[in-house]
């Protein structure tokens, strides 16, 4: 994947399974792109971005590709059904007016996600943030924002929290460092409020939440903070996401995602639950 600046569409997830499956599809009939090309009468450019997912899956494109692959009706119909809902946009579509069009790709990964994975050494991670935590970090990186952007940001971000409440709810592991606690965002009582929150998801089952003392010292994760995805579907691969000041990028090359996989399970191994809870407690205390 690409640098997010530089470009990249944001997809549904389910239109980048569709253009996995196309490919495969494509690879299976022993058909080339260039083939695929002139079978739509396009340069063969099109086809790698229908495959990528970076275009939209226009129904009549597919109908006539799964034809030349040699489908049968009823899976070229079952296949266009789905590239139309492929095509229609996510409930965050409707905040377009104040997230990146970059942006609106995680989201959708966040959204679809069984597995999510984060590294967070400045502040707590958006999915467990309260909306005074959430409101005091956006309103410190738009200084100049208006009121009305500000609120449709915390909006959308209160409104991402809700997967953790799904009966499917992917499992989330949130490794962060010790000086988020003390970086006082908004007023100790908002800190306060965030570090209960904090106390009080770690409980669910399918939240893990450890924090990196300071007493461990340099150590591998001591970067960028990233979140790595992992899907139930077999078409789509790992993927990390991580965001620096000037760019953003998503990286699905193995290579590139087991170094973040291993950087996480290496900090983790820093420190413990109980540890984390222990320090959570104190640092409570300290904002009462």
């Amino acid at each position: 994947m690409s640098e997010a600046r530089s470009g990249i569409s944001a997809p549904t997830v389910l239109r980048m399974i569709l253009g996995r499956r196309l490919q495969d599809r494509r690879l299976g009939a022993g058909v080339s792109l260039e083939d695929a090309a002139k079978a739509l009468r396009v340069k063969t450019l099109t086809i790698r971005r229908l495959e990528k997912a970076e275009v939209a899956l226009k129904p009549l494109y597919v109908e006539k590709l799964l034809e030349t692959f040699g489908a049968d009706r009823q899976e070229i119909d079952e296949f266009v059904d789905l590239a139309e809902q492929a095509n229609e946009p996510g409930w965050w579509h409707s905040y377009r007016d104040v997230v990146p069009s970059w942006f609106t790709a995680y989201v959708s990964l966040e959204t679809s996600a069984k597995t999510l994975r984060a590294y967070e050494p400045q502040y707590v991670t958006g999915l467990l943030q309260t909306p005074d935590y959430a409101r005091a970090v956006l309103r410190g990186g738009l200084p100049n924002g208006s009121e009305e952007e500000l609120v449709r940001r915390v909006e959308l971000r209160l409104r991402r929290q809700s997967l953790l409440e799904r009966e499917d709810a992917p499992t989330l592991w949130v490794v962060m460092e010790e000086a988020v606690l003390h970086r006082v965002v908004g007023s100790p009582d908002v800190m306060r409020e965030q570090i209960e929150r904090l106390l009080d998801v770690s409980q669910l089952a399918h939240v893990s939440l450890d924090i990196v003392l300071f007493a461990a010292g340099a150590h591998v994760g001591a970067c960028a903070p990233f979140t790595y995805f992992r899907f139930e579907e077999p078409e789509l691969p790992d993927i990390v996401y991580s965001e620096l000041l000037s760019a953003s990028v998503y990286l699905d090359q193995r290579a590139d995602v087991v170094a973040h996989l291993e950087a996480h399970s290496r900090m983790a191994l820093l420190t413990s639950s109980e540890d984390s809870r222990a320090l959570l407690n104190r640092m409570r205390k300290e904002y009462s």
